[in-house]
Protein backbone atom coordinates (compact mmCIF):
# COMPACT_ATOMS: atom_id res chain seq x y z
CA UNK A 1 0.00 0.00 0.00
CA UNK A 2 0.75 3.87 -1.16
CA UNK A 3 1.03 6.52 1.98
CA UNK A 4 -2.19 7.84 0.56
CA UNK A 5 -3.46 4.20 1.08
CA UNK A 6 -2.81 4.69 4.67
CA UNK A 7 -4.00 7.98 5.35
CA UNK A 8 -7.11 7.35 3.79
CA UNK A 9 -8.29 3.99 5.55
CA UNK A 10 -6.92 5.08 9.16
CA UNK A 11 -9.14 8.54 8.77
CA UNK A 12 -12.58 7.35 8.59
CA UNK A 13 -11.22 3.87 11.25
CA UNK A 14 -10.88 6.77 13.23
CA UNK A 15 -14.02 8.82 12.46
CA UNK A 16 -16.47 5.25 13.19
CA UNK A 17 -14.43 4.96 16.56
CA UNK A 18 -14.64 8.21 18.04
CA UNK A 19 -18.49 9.64 16.70
CA UNK A 20 -20.16 10.06 19.63
CA UNK A 21 -17.84 8.41 22.03
CA UNK A 22 -15.91 8.99 25.25
CA UNK A 23 -12.03 8.23 25.07
CA UNK A 24 -11.61 4.88 26.04
CA UNK A 25 -11.43 1.48 24.29
CA UNK A 26 -11.15 3.60 20.73
CA UNK A 27 -7.78 5.05 21.22
CA UNK A 28 -6.45 1.94 22.42
CA UNK A 29 -8.36 -0.14 19.38
CA UNK A 30 -6.78 3.26 16.87
CA UNK A 31 -3.33 3.07 18.29
CA UNK A 32 -3.02 -1.05 17.58
CA UNK A 33 -4.33 -0.40 14.44
CA UNK A 34 -1.98 2.18 13.92
CA UNK A 35 1.00 -0.15 15.32
CA UNK A 36 0.40 -2.87 13.08
CA UNK A 37 0.14 -0.56 10.11
CA UNK A 38 4.17 0.76 10.89
CA UNK A 39 5.09 -2.49 11.55
CA UNK A 40 3.64 -3.73 7.98
CA UNK A 41 4.56 -0.32 6.26
CA UNK A 42 8.18 -0.41 7.32
CA UNK A 43 10.81 -1.76 5.34
CA UNK A 44 13.64 -4.81 6.76
CA UNK A 45 16.06 -2.38 6.89
CA UNK A 46 14.50 0.23 9.12
CA UNK A 47 13.35 -2.37 11.47
CA UNK A 48 15.97 -2.53 14.08
CA UNK A 49 16.07 -3.66 17.43
CA UNK A 50 15.17 -0.41 18.85
CA UNK A 51 11.84 -0.05 16.20
CA UNK A 52 10.66 -4.01 17.25
CA UNK A 53 10.79 -2.97 21.13
CA UNK A 54 9.04 0.09 20.44
CA UNK A 55 6.18 -1.63 18.56
CA UNK A 56 5.77 -4.16 21.78
CA UNK A 57 5.66 -0.98 23.75
CA UNK A 58 3.21 0.65 22.04
CA UNK A 59 0.86 -2.57 22.44
CA UNK A 60 1.36 -2.85 25.48
CA UNK A 61 0.37 0.68 26.04
CA UNK A 62 -2.83 0.62 24.18
CA UNK A 63 -3.51 -2.11 26.29
CA UNK A 64 -2.40 -0.24 29.44
CA UNK A 65 -4.68 2.78 28.08
CA UNK A 66 -8.12 0.30 27.02
CA UNK A 67 -6.89 -1.11 31.05
CA UNK A 68 -6.92 2.38 32.97
CA UNK A 69 -7.74 5.23 30.28
CA UNK A 70 -5.87 7.55 32.70
CA UNK A 71 -3.05 10.18 32.06
CA UNK A 72 -0.36 8.43 32.31
CA UNK A 73 -1.36 5.71 29.96
CA UNK A 74 -2.63 8.02 27.41
CA UNK A 75 1.01 10.11 27.60
CA UNK A 76 2.41 5.89 27.06
CA UNK A 77 0.51 5.77 24.40
CA UNK A 78 0.96 8.81 22.48
CA UNK A 79 4.86 8.98 23.55
CA UNK A 80 5.16 4.80 22.29
CA UNK A 81 3.36 5.75 18.65
CA UNK A 82 5.01 8.99 17.97
CA UNK A 83 8.73 7.51 18.93
CA UNK A 84 7.71 4.25 16.76
CA UNK A 85 6.48 6.10 13.42
CA UNK A 86 9.79 8.02 13.77
CA UNK A 87 11.97 5.14 14.04
CA UNK A 88 9.88 3.69 11.28
CA UNK A 89 11.49 5.96 8.82
CA UNK A 90 14.68 7.57 10.81
CA UNK A 91 16.67 4.80 12.26
CA UNK A 92 19.91 7.33 12.62
CA UNK A 93 18.82 10.40 13.40
CA UNK A 94 18.56 11.08 17.08
CA UNK A 95 15.38 10.50 19.40
CA UNK A 96 15.62 14.16 20.60
CA UNK A 97 14.43 15.83 17.26
CA UNK A 98 11.57 13.66 17.39
CA UNK A 99 9.12 17.20 19.03
CA UNK A 100 10.33 19.26 16.78
CA UNK A 101 10.10 17.23 13.61
CA UNK A 102 6.21 16.83 14.17
CA UNK A 103 5.92 20.15 15.56
CA UNK A 104 7.24 21.82 12.31
CA UNK A 105 4.90 19.14 9.99
CA UNK A 106 1.74 20.32 12.64
CA UNK A 107 2.25 24.08 11.35
CA UNK A 108 3.42 22.86 7.82
CA UNK A 109 0.61 20.30 7.55
CA UNK A 110 -1.51 22.61 4.98
CA UNK A 111 1.26 23.38 2.67
CA UNK A 112 2.32 19.68 2.41
CA UNK A 113 -1.26 19.21 1.70
CA UNK A 114 -1.96 21.01 -1.27
CA UNK A 115 1.32 19.34 -2.58
CA UNK A 116 -0.95 16.61 -4.22
CA UNK A 117 2.16 15.04 -6.14
CA UNK A 118 4.14 14.42 -3.15
CA UNK A 119 1.38 11.94 -1.48
CA UNK A 120 -1.35 11.43 -4.09
CA UNK A 121 -0.50 8.78 -6.82
CA UNK A 122 0.43 10.73 -10.29
CA UNK A 123 -1.59 8.02 -12.10
CA UNK A 124 -3.54 5.27 -11.24
CA UNK A 125 -1.66 2.42 -10.66
CA UNK A 126 -4.19 -0.38 -9.54
CA UNK A 127 -7.98 -0.57 -10.68
CA UNK A 128 -9.15 0.08 -6.95
CA UNK A 129 -8.73 3.85 -7.14
CA UNK A 130 -9.92 3.78 -10.42
CA UNK A 131 -13.12 1.50 -10.05
CA UNK A 132 -13.95 4.14 -7.10
CA UNK A 133 -13.60 7.10 -8.92
CA UNK A 134 -15.52 5.76 -11.76
CA UNK A 135 -18.23 3.85 -9.96
CA UNK A 136 -18.58 5.51 -6.56
CA UNK A 137 -17.47 9.34 -6.64
CA UNK A 138 -18.05 10.33 -10.02
CA UNK A 139 -22.09 9.12 -9.60
CA UNK A 140 -22.17 10.56 -6.08
CA UNK A 141 -21.21 13.60 -7.55
CA UNK A 142 -23.77 13.71 -10.46
CA UNK A 143 -26.93 12.29 -7.96
CA UNK A 144 -26.09 14.98 -5.61
CA UNK A 145 -26.76 17.65 -8.64
CA UNK A 146 -29.75 16.30 -10.12
CA UNK A 147 -31.26 14.89 -6.51
CA UNK A 148 -30.72 19.07 -5.82
CA UNK A 149 -32.72 20.30 -9.03
CA UNK A 150 -35.47 17.70 -8.78
CA UNK A 151 -36.03 18.69 -4.74
CA UNK A 152 -36.52 22.33 -6.15
CA UNK A 153 -38.83 21.09 -8.71
CA UNK A 154 -41.29 19.32 -6.89
CA UNK A 155 -42.46 19.47 -3.26
CA UNK A 156 -43.35 15.75 -3.31
CA UNK A 157 -40.33 14.60 -4.73
CA UNK A 158 -38.34 16.42 -1.45
CA UNK A 159 -40.90 14.76 0.36
CA UNK A 160 -39.88 11.24 -0.32
CA UNK A 161 -36.50 12.02 1.28
CA UNK A 162 -36.57 14.95 3.91
CA UNK A 163 -39.66 13.05 5.78
CA UNK A 164 -36.87 11.12 7.17
CA UNK A 165 -34.79 11.98 9.22
CA UNK A 166 -31.37 10.49 10.24
CA UNK A 167 -29.72 11.11 13.89
CA UNK A 168 -26.26 12.14 12.53
CA UNK A 169 -24.45 14.64 13.99
CA UNK A 170 -22.98 16.83 10.81
CA UNK A 171 -20.40 19.02 12.81
CA UNK A 172 -18.97 15.86 14.88
CA UNK A 173 -18.81 14.36 11.82
CA UNK A 174 -16.77 16.79 9.99
CA UNK A 175 -14.60 17.71 12.95
CA UNK A 176 -13.57 13.98 13.55
CA UNK A 177 -12.97 13.81 9.58
CA UNK A 178 -10.95 16.70 10.03
CA UNK A 179 -9.21 16.09 13.05
CA UNK A 180 -8.36 12.29 12.37
CA UNK A 181 -7.18 13.31 8.40
CA UNK A 182 -4.96 16.02 10.53
CA UNK A 183 -3.59 13.11 12.42
CA UNK A 184 -3.16 10.59 10.11
CA UNK A 185 -1.72 12.64 7.24
CA UNK A 186 0.95 14.06 9.55
CA UNK A 187 1.66 10.49 11.27
CA UNK A 188 1.99 8.72 7.48
CA UNK A 189 3.23 11.40 5.63
CA UNK A 190 5.43 13.53 7.57
CA UNK A 191 8.72 15.41 6.66
CA UNK A 192 11.96 15.91 7.70
CA UNK A 193 13.44 19.52 7.18
CA UNK A 194 17.01 19.25 5.92
CA UNK A 195 18.78 21.54 8.10
CA UNK A 196 17.66 18.47 10.72
CA UNK A 197 19.55 15.95 9.01
CA UNK A 198 22.34 18.34 8.63
CA UNK A 199 22.43 19.07 12.36
CA UNK A 200 22.48 15.83 13.38
CA UNK A 201 25.61 14.87 13.63
CA UNK A 202 25.47 17.11 16.44
CA UNK A 203 23.72 14.83 19.17
CA UNK A 204 26.31 12.03 18.53
CA UNK A 205 27.40 10.50 21.56
CA UNK A 206 31.07 10.34 20.44
CA UNK A 207 33.61 13.21 20.37
CA UNK A 208 34.90 13.74 16.36
CA UNK A 209 38.56 14.00 16.01
CA UNK A 210 38.73 17.65 15.25
CA UNK A 211 37.18 17.94 19.52
CA UNK A 212 39.54 16.11 20.67
CA UNK A 213 42.33 18.88 19.68
CA UNK A 214 43.55 20.88 23.04
CA UNK A 215 42.25 24.23 22.76
CA UNK A 216 40.58 27.29 25.03
CA UNK A 217 37.10 27.61 25.23
CA UNK A 218 37.42 30.94 25.38
CA UNK A 219 39.37 33.72 23.89
CA UNK A 220 39.65 35.83 26.63
CA UNK A 221 40.97 32.93 29.47
CA UNK A 222 43.85 30.30 28.39
CA UNK A 223 43.91 26.38 28.31
CA UNK A 224 45.97 26.24 31.82
CA UNK A 225 43.82 29.11 33.49
CA UNK A 226 40.63 27.53 32.14
CA UNK A 227 41.54 24.08 34.02
CA UNK A 228 43.01 26.05 37.05
CA UNK A 229 39.57 27.51 37.17
CA UNK A 230 38.14 24.01 37.44
CA UNK A 231 40.11 22.66 40.09
CA UNK A 232 39.08 25.77 41.96
CA UNK A 233 35.46 24.90 41.57
CA UNK A 234 35.21 21.51 42.13
CA UNK A 235 37.38 21.82 45.27
CA UNK A 236 35.19 24.56 46.63
CA UNK A 237 31.90 22.50 45.37
CA UNK A 238 32.88 19.25 47.12
CA UNK A 239 33.52 21.40 50.11
CA UNK A 240 30.58 23.22 50.05
CA UNK A 241 28.40 20.10 49.73
CA UNK A 242 30.26 17.99 52.65
CA UNK A 243 28.60 20.76 55.00
CA UNK A 244 24.91 20.91 52.99
CA UNK A 245 25.08 17.03 53.08
CA UNK A 246 25.65 17.41 57.18
CA UNK A 247 23.27 20.53 57.92
CA UNK A 248 20.66 18.74 55.59
CA UNK A 249 20.71 15.34 57.75
CA UNK A 250 20.73 16.67 60.89
CA UNK A 251 17.61 19.09 59.46
CA UNK A 252 16.09 15.93 58.30
CA UNK A 253 16.83 13.39 61.23
CA UNK A 254 17.35 15.06 64.34
CA UNK A 255 15.48 18.30 64.71
CA UNK A 256 12.51 18.01 66.64
CA UNK A 257 9.10 16.32 65.50
CA UNK A 258 7.12 19.33 63.87
CA UNK A 259 3.24 18.80 62.55
CA UNK A 260 2.43 16.55 59.53
CA UNK A 261 1.92 19.97 57.48
CA UNK A 262 4.72 21.61 58.51
CA UNK A 263 6.97 18.34 57.35
CA UNK A 264 5.18 17.57 54.13
CA UNK A 265 6.08 21.21 53.03
CA UNK A 266 9.55 20.62 54.28
CA UNK A 267 9.92 17.53 53.06
CA UNK A 268 8.69 18.28 49.30
CA UNK A 269 10.53 21.83 49.85
CA UNK A 270 14.23 19.77 50.48
CA UNK A 271 13.59 17.46 47.61
CA UNK A 272 13.11 20.18 44.68
CA UNK A 273 16.41 21.83 46.75
CA UNK A 274 18.06 18.55 46.28
CA UNK A 275 16.81 17.64 42.55
CA UNK A 276 17.69 21.21 41.59
CA UNK A 277 21.06 20.52 42.90
CA UNK A 278 21.78 17.39 40.76
CA UNK A 279 20.07 19.24 37.68
CA UNK A 280 23.15 22.15 38.59
CA UNK A 281 25.53 19.44 39.28
CA UNK A 282 25.39 18.19 35.96
CA UNK A 283 25.32 21.45 33.94
CA UNK A 284 28.35 22.65 35.59
CA UNK A 285 30.13 19.17 34.63
CA UNK A 286 28.93 19.34 31.16
CA UNK A 287 30.14 22.91 31.28
CA UNK A 288 33.96 22.03 32.09
CA UNK A 289 33.89 18.63 30.36
CA UNK A 290 32.25 19.87 27.08
CA UNK A 291 35.27 19.34 24.69
CA UNK A 292 38.74 19.18 24.95
CA UNK A 293 39.22 18.74 28.63
CA UNK A 294 37.63 15.18 28.21
CA UNK A 295 41.23 13.98 26.41
CA UNK A 296 43.41 16.26 28.60
CA UNK A 297 46.20 14.45 30.53
CA UNK A 298 46.87 17.19 32.85
CA UNK A 299 43.05 17.31 34.04
CA UNK A 300 43.64 14.17 35.99
CA UNK A 301 42.91 16.16 39.13
CA UNK A 302 39.93 17.82 37.49
CA UNK A 303 38.22 14.73 36.64
CA UNK A 304 38.55 13.27 40.00
CA UNK A 305 37.67 16.10 41.83
CA UNK A 306 34.38 16.20 39.50
CA UNK A 307 33.87 12.21 40.33
CA UNK A 308 33.63 12.94 43.70
CA UNK A 309 31.22 16.03 43.57
CA UNK A 310 29.21 13.22 41.31
CA UNK A 311 29.37 10.40 44.75
CA UNK A 312 28.58 13.02 47.33
CA UNK A 313 25.62 14.15 45.30
CA UNK A 314 24.86 10.49 45.10
CA UNK A 315 24.45 10.32 48.81
CA UNK A 316 22.39 13.67 48.89
CA UNK A 317 20.59 11.87 46.77
CA UNK A 318 19.87 8.95 49.22
CA UNK A 319 19.32 10.80 52.29
CA UNK A 320 15.95 12.20 50.64
CA UNK A 321 14.78 8.86 49.39
CA UNK A 322 15.36 7.87 52.66
CA UNK A 323 13.71 10.53 54.58
CA UNK A 324 10.98 10.22 52.06
CA UNK A 325 11.14 6.44 52.82
CA UNK A 326 10.76 7.53 56.59
CA UNK A 327 7.68 10.20 55.70
CA UNK A 328 5.78 7.54 53.82
CA UNK A 329 6.04 5.42 56.95
CA UNK A 330 4.52 7.87 58.94
CA UNK A 331 2.09 9.24 57.21
CA UNK A 332 1.24 6.95 54.09
CA UNK A 333 1.18 6.38 50.86
CA UNK A 334 0.47 9.09 48.28
CA UNK A 335 0.75 9.45 44.71
CA UNK A 336 3.34 12.70 45.66
CA UNK A 337 5.55 10.75 47.60
CA UNK A 338 5.86 7.75 45.24
CA UNK A 339 6.64 10.56 42.42
CA UNK A 340 9.48 11.85 44.94
CA UNK A 341 11.27 8.22 44.38
CA UNK A 342 10.61 8.28 41.12
CA UNK A 343 12.13 11.94 40.47
CA UNK A 344 15.22 11.13 42.94
CA UNK A 345 15.77 7.76 40.79
CA UNK A 346 15.74 9.45 37.61
CA UNK A 347 18.68 11.86 39.49
CA UNK A 348 20.55 8.94 40.74
CA UNK A 349 20.63 7.97 36.99
CA UNK A 350 21.74 11.55 35.39
CA UNK A 351 24.37 11.57 37.83
CA UNK A 352 25.34 7.74 37.16
CA UNK A 353 25.44 8.72 33.14
CA UNK A 354 27.26 11.60 34.18
CA UNK A 355 29.92 9.39 36.23
CA UNK A 356 30.36 7.58 32.33
CA UNK A 357 30.30 10.66 30.72
CA UNK A 358 33.43 11.59 32.18
CA UNK A 359 34.65 7.86 32.18
CA UNK A 360 33.94 6.82 29.03
CA UNK A 361 34.93 10.51 27.16
CA UNK A 362 31.37 10.91 25.88
CA UNK A 363 29.97 13.96 24.70
CA UNK A 364 27.25 16.29 26.72
CA UNK A 365 24.54 14.96 24.23
CA UNK A 366 25.22 11.78 25.07
CA UNK A 367 23.55 12.47 28.86
CA UNK A 368 20.23 14.17 27.07
CA UNK A 369 19.81 11.02 24.52
CA UNK A 370 19.88 8.26 27.05
CA UNK A 371 18.45 10.71 29.56
CA UNK A 372 15.06 10.70 26.91
CA UNK A 373 14.54 7.09 27.08
CA UNK A 374 14.84 6.73 30.45
CA UNK A 375 12.40 9.30 31.02
CA UNK A 376 10.49 7.08 28.25
CA UNK A 377 10.87 4.24 30.10
CA UNK A 378 9.60 6.33 33.53
CA UNK A 379 6.48 7.00 31.62
CA UNK A 380 5.54 3.61 30.62
CA UNK A 381 6.12 1.99 34.27
CA UNK A 382 3.48 4.87 35.80
CA UNK A 383 1.26 3.39 33.07
CA UNK A 384 2.02 -0.54 33.40
CA UNK A 385 1.42 -0.85 37.24
CA UNK A 386 -2.01 0.27 38.88
CA UNK A 387 -0.49 2.64 41.63
CA UNK A 388 -3.56 3.65 42.60
CA UNK A 389 -4.39 0.22 43.89
CA UNK A 390 -0.85 -0.50 45.70
CA UNK A 391 -1.32 2.75 47.71
CA UNK A 392 -4.92 1.58 48.96
CA UNK A 393 -3.29 -1.81 49.56
CA UNK A 394 -0.52 -0.27 51.08
CA UNK A 395 -2.75 1.90 53.37
CA UNK A 396 -5.13 -0.42 54.33
CA UNK A 397 -2.99 -1.65 56.61
CA UNK A 398 -3.11 1.41 58.60
CA UNK A 399 -5.31 2.36 61.79
CA UNK A 400 -5.73 5.86 60.17
CA UNK A 401 -6.70 4.45 56.54
CA UNK A 402 -9.03 7.26 55.00
CA UNK A 403 -11.44 5.46 53.11
CA UNK A 404 -13.29 8.25 51.95
CA UNK A 405 -10.00 9.47 50.69
CA UNK A 406 -8.90 6.55 48.42
CA UNK A 407 -12.38 6.31 47.03
CA UNK A 408 -12.47 9.78 45.70
CA UNK A 409 -8.45 10.72 45.04
CA UNK A 410 -6.90 7.52 44.36
CA UNK A 411 -7.66 6.35 41.00
CA UNK A 412 -8.84 2.31 40.74
CA UNK A 413 -8.58 1.25 44.39
CA UNK A 414 -11.95 0.10 44.37
CA UNK A 415 -10.99 -3.74 43.79
CA UNK A 416 -8.94 -2.97 47.27
CA UNK A 417 -11.53 -0.77 48.88
CA UNK A 418 -14.29 -3.89 47.98
CA UNK A 419 -12.05 -6.52 50.13
CA UNK A 420 -11.69 -3.61 52.79
CA UNK A 421 -15.58 -3.37 52.71
CA UNK A 422 -16.23 -6.72 52.73
CA UNK A 423 -13.62 -7.20 55.95
CA UNK A 424 -15.36 -4.39 58.01
CA UNK A 425 -18.93 -5.33 56.68
CA UNK A 426 -19.36 -1.86 55.60
CA UNK A 427 -22.56 -2.03 53.11
CA UNK A 428 -22.73 1.52 52.68
CA UNK A 429 -19.14 1.83 51.64
CA UNK A 430 -19.75 -1.24 49.13
CA UNK A 431 -23.20 0.37 47.65
CA UNK A 432 -20.83 3.60 47.00
CA UNK A 433 -18.88 1.54 45.34
CA UNK A 434 -20.55 -0.72 43.10
CA UNK A 435 -22.59 2.37 41.96
CA UNK A 436 -19.48 3.96 41.24
CA UNK A 437 -18.86 0.49 38.98
CA UNK A 438 -22.34 0.58 37.46
CA UNK A 439 -22.13 3.92 36.24
CA UNK A 440 -19.01 3.17 34.23
CA UNK A 441 -20.44 -0.08 32.73
CA UNK A 442 -23.20 1.33 31.46
CA UNK A 443 -20.98 3.87 29.22
CA UNK A 444 -21.00 2.91 25.20
CA UNK A 445 -18.73 -0.25 24.32
CA UNK A 446 -16.13 2.00 22.97
CA UNK A 447 -16.16 4.54 25.76
CA UNK A 448 -15.56 1.69 28.45
CA UNK A 449 -12.56 1.07 30.67
CA UNK A 450 -11.90 -2.76 30.97
CA UNK A 451 -10.51 -2.34 34.47
CA UNK A 452 -14.33 -1.64 35.39
CA UNK A 453 -15.38 -4.63 33.59
CA UNK A 454 -13.50 -6.43 35.50
CA UNK A 455 -15.24 -6.07 38.82
CA UNK A 456 -18.21 -7.83 40.15
CA UNK A 457 -21.51 -5.62 40.78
Amino acid sequence: MKTHHYIFLTTPLFVIVFYDQDMGLNLGILAIVYALLTLFKTSERNRTRTFLILFVTSILSSFAFIWYRDFPSLLAVVSSILLLGYRSRNRKLKILFLIPVFIINSFTSIFRFFSFDAWLPKRNVSGVWQKTLAFVVIPLVFISIFFGIYSAGSDHFAALFTDYELDIDVWQLICLSVLGFFIAFNYWNYAVERFIYKNNYLLDDHFNDQSKVQKATYSFLDLDAERTSGVISFICLNILLVFFIITYNYEQFYEVSKTPVQLSEETHERVNAVIMSIVMAVMVIMFYFKSGFNFDPKAKLMKMLARIWIILNAVLVLSAALKNYEYIITYGYTYKRLGVFAFLLLALIGLALTFIKIQKQKRNAFLFNVMTWYFYGTILACSYVNWGGIITSQNMKRKDFAVEYHLEQISFSERRLLKYADEKNDLQLKKKILNKVKEEKTKPFLSKILYYETLKE
